[in-house]
């Protein structure tokens, strides 16, 4: 249930019965061989997914975050901090006014986990709402699943290729990359960063069968379900 399928009119009449609703978070930064837009793709899929038959209204996603680790590859766009921080806080403003008190972030990139604080210190200036912080990808349930398929998975790897991300007419390596010095990579700046990187995977192989990818979605989409519907206090 998309807020882009829904009148104003609509919403008011929706929040009447039901306070819950989903704000998709992502990225737009290499992947690789993938689209740059993985993250905002995937969470915005999942959350959609995941609400439809819940009817719980989904907002457009925001499709940048916090991407400096990526800053010399071409096309990737990154935000502050402090930016991203007001666009949460707003968007949070926002929904709350309309009537919303029972909100689900779903995010698509380890890069804006720190907004999750941000989420919790607007609790504390909005006494009687409530917000979920939902790693979709990393999820107990999802990323089992996704090491009982193959526990080389990392950024840029087969894990992110799915049908819906990946560019038609781009050819996957077939190799299995070695995963890149994790511990080093976080202490460097971007070019040194995308030295290390060469084409953005960070290890692992860059393809699996569709088979598989439509497993895990299968896990995501219904973990992410429970946490939009269940669990509220």
């Amino acid at each position: 249930m998309r807020i882009a399928d829904m009148n104003w009119m609509q919403v008011r009449d929706h929040v009447a019965a039901d306070d819950r609703c989903v704000i998709p978070i992502g990225s737009t930064e290499q992947h690789a061989h993938l689209s740059l837009c993985v993250d905002s793709i995937l969470s915005a899929r999942v959350a959609e997914e995941a609400a439809e038959p819940l009817k719980i209204p989904v907002f457009p996603g925001v499709n940048y975050g916090l991407a400096v680790s990526f800053a010399d590859f071409p096309g990737t766009a990154t935000l502050r901090v402090s930016t991203l921080a007001a666009i949460v806080e707003d968007l949070l403003d926002s929904v709350r006014r309309a009537g919303f008190r029972r909100i689900a972030i779903v995010n698509g990139h380890g890069g804006n986990t720190p907004m999750a604080a941000v989420a919790q210190e607007w609790l504390h200036r909005n006494r009687g709402a409530q917000v979920k912080w939902h790693d979709w990808w990393n999820a107990p349930r999802t990323m089992a699943k996704v090491k009982e398929i193959d526990p080389v998975a990392s950024h840029a790897s087969w894990m992110e290729n799915f049908p819906w991300t990946r560019l038609a007419h781009v050819a996957q390596p077939r190799e299995r990359k070695p995963m890149v010095d994790v511990d080093r990579l976080k202490r460097v700046d971007p070019g040194e960063k995308k030295k290390l990187l060469g084409d953005g995977n960070y290890g692992g192989l860059y393809e699996r069968p569709d088979a598989d990818m439509l497993a895990i979605w299968e896990v995501a989409v219904a973990e992410t379900r429970a946490v939009i519907a269940d669990g509220w206090a």
